[in-house]
């Protein structure tokens, strides 16, 4: 049986992580609009309109979509820790070396 507040923070994790993913895309800066109404001390790179709920909407779906592939990896077992082990490389593969 599965916590319920084990999925939360696992999925919290993935949030956190596709936060960081999502954040850099469409982003404009001043640069980009050749805007000269800078406020003063403001960076020509730095963005001109933030859309806050964009950012939370797109990070949940990819955050969704990213625990979904994990939670069902972790059921079914397409890919085990022996899979991608260097340390210590599955049976199958040291066989004949």
């Amino acid at each position: 049986m599965v916590k319920v507040a084990t999925v939360f923070f696992v999925y919290m994790l993935f949030w956190a992580v596709s936060a960081f993913v999502v954040l850099p895309f469409g982003v404009r800066n001043a640069s980009d609009e050749d805007r000269p109404d800078l406020v003063p001390g403001q960076e020509r790179g730095a963005p001109t309109r933030f859309n806050g709920w964009r950012l939370v909407v797109r990070t949940t779906i990819l955050a969704t979509i990213a625990y979904v592939l994990f939670y069902a990896n972790y059921i079914e077992g397409w890919v085990t820790i022996d899979d991608v082990s260097i340390i210590h490389p599955p049976a199958s593969l040291s066989k004949g070396y």
